[in-house]
């Protein structure tokens, strides 16, 4: 595959950055020179700098004097220096949110259990905008998100393991707008009981880059904060454990929205642990202004194949297709280096999963893996839509809710390279630029 322009670009800075950092150098000056090719090259150049920079978390921890890979960022431009300011500040911002999503989605699974991204995130915006809400007791999460609660019931046994539903939540005082995100964060992914073999779970501790991402986006919008855009993030950070209180293919949960769920694979846990959720912030979602319900996950491996690494995939459902959201995040990736591909939600997903026997309303999934299934990465999304009980809030509802999807499994960061942070940047760009000032010095 070809790249573009902008990526082309992008990618050669970034070697000759790097080159620089492992020269030695300590206090690196980065020249941002204006490109009319490319809207914003000043901004994305000075992100590819920042991405260099970035130290994992546990090294972070571990060995304080590599706590930095330089002393400080010089930057020059021949641009206005109003103008200059304000990238730099929205680089800011935007980095770090990433560092966020990087610490959280690249961590080994003990670091970001899911008690200790609780801690982290309640560290992180103690004091801040954003109010956090953090749902953790057996009993609650059984009657209110069953279907996350299967998937914990494993890992509920060990402490230091044990699910968390977060919830963070930005509320402006004048809401035009309401951006609404549920995250899967698989601490590690073992499979369950339909076992990942051959060598395939390592890496697995990256499962968890979708809730990863929404942490990180809540921190940009902290740091942004944009007067008229409500944002709600919740966090399904679930560890899939496999042991003697593992959920197993054949049993038969009824979801919060009242469907009778049929388990048709254990390793598919990730649409699980979102479902409920979804159905939760679709009904808040009824009495909300002008809402955008997403998910975001690392949730199959046919979307790495589909797309490839370094890229997302959105999906809408009828209504957002209404208003071109796909192709907007398409097109705002396209300008900030977070690229999109996009696909189309079919009729043939919805039936893929429709329960099948007597009793069942919904199959969760096939026996095959996805990268072995027709359509492996579109039918999850129906699964979503349907255990949700968005199925019935289409076009021609009496209230009609927009919904995407996004599988970011070819972009969050595949092990050993550092967990990206996507797509953040795609997600400002298209929800938050015009929103906010980032001309201000």
């Amino acid at each position: 595959m070809g790249l573009r322009g902008e990526e082309k670009d992008t990618m050669l800075r970034e070697r000759a950055r790097t080159a620089a950092l492992k020269a030695g150098v300590k206090c690196p000056l980065l020249a941002l020179l204006p490109d009319d090719r490319f809207e914003n090259v000043e901004l994305v150049t000075l992100l590819g700098a920042l991405e260099a920079l970035y130290v994992p978390l546990e090294v972070r921890e571990i060995c304080p004097d590599r706590s930095y890979k330089a002393c400080q960022l010089g930057v020059w431009s021949p641009i206005c220096s109003k103008k200059l300011q304000g990238i730099v500040k929205l680089a800011s911002a935007l980095e770090s949110g990433r560092y966020v999503a990087r610490d959280i989605g690249g961590a080994d699974p003990e670091r970001m259990a899911p008690p200790r991204v609780e801690e982290y995130l309640a560290e992180l915006f103690c004091g801040s905008n954003v109010t956090m809400q953090v749902i953790s007791d057996q009993d609650t999460l059984l009657q209110e998100y069953p279907l996350f609660a299967c998937v914990n019931r494993a890992a509920s046994v060990i402490p230091r393991h044990a699910g968390r539903i977060i919830f963070l939540t930005y509320e402006p005082a004048c809401v035009l707008e309401t951006i609404m995100l549920v995250g899967k964060g698989v601490t590690y992914d073992t499979g369950g009981t339909d076992i990942k073999c051959q060598g395939i779970m390592a890496g697995m501790s990256r499962d968890k880059c979708g809730a990863a991402a929404c942490a990180g986006f809540m921190q940009v919008v902290n740091l942004l904060q944009p007067p008229t855009v409500k944002v709600v993030a919740a966090l399904c950070v679930v560890r899939n454990s496999v042991g003697e209180n593992s959920y197993v293919a054949d049993e038969v949960i009824t979801a919060k929205s009242g469907a009778r769920v049929r388990v048709g694979n254990t390793d598919a846990e990730g649409r699980m642990a979102m479902a409920d959720v979804l159905y939760h912030l679709k009904e808040m979602a009824l009495c909300s202004v002008n809402p955008h319900l997403f998910t975001i996950a690392t949730l199959t491996g046919h979307a790495m194949l589909t797309a490839g690494l370094g890229y997302s995939i959105a999906m809408d459902n009828a209504v957002a297709r209404l208003t071109s959201n796909a192709e907007k995040l398409q097109a705002s990736g396209e300008t900030i280096g977070d690229p999109f591909e996009i696909s189309r939600i079919r009729r043939e997903d919805f039936l893929t999963h429709q329960g099948r026997a007597e009793g069942d309303d919904i199959l969760q999934a096939l026996n095959q893996p996805s990268s072995k299934t027709p359509r492996g990465h579109q039918g999850p999304a129906a699964f979503l839509i349907k255990a949700s009980g968005l199925d019935k809030h289409g076009i021609e509802s009496e209230k009609p809710l927009k919904y995407s999807h996004l599988d970011i499994a070819g972009s969050a960061g595949e092990l050993p390279a550092q967990a990206t942070g996507s797509p953040i940047l795609a997600l400002t760009k298209a929800f938050l630029f015009d929103k906010i000032k980032i001309t201000d010095p």
